[in-house]
């Protein structure tokens, strides 16, 4: 247990920290998984609107400091990647 007064507050502000973090992971989680769910039943319109959404949650998540910005620029470079690939395979046929 935290003895200091100093450290009982950090203690709350953490849990405070993290139940908002959890829930933007959360959602940002559920758009990424929503964006290539789409990719992958080969609905490219909605996809490529998924992917805008899911990209912009990433950049809202960096820029609240949840997550690091080379791992939002990692994911979203996976995600266009299979949505390009899908694009060829659907040109292909």
């Amino acid at each position: 247990m935290p003895n200091t007064q100093s450290a009982i507050k950090q203690v709350r502000v953490n849990a405070r920290k993290s139940m908002r973090n959890k829930s933007v992971r959360s959602l940002l989680k559920s758009n990424i998984i929503k964006a290539e769910k789409l990719i992958f039943s080969g609905e490219l319109k909605e996809a490529e609107e998924a992917v805008v959404t899911a990209t912009s949650s990433l950049d809202k998540a960096v820029g609240k400091g949840i997550i690091v910005a080379n791992s939002a620029a990692r994911r979203k470079a996976r995600l266009v990647k299979k949505l390009n690939q899908a694009r060829l395979q659907k040109t292909a046929k």
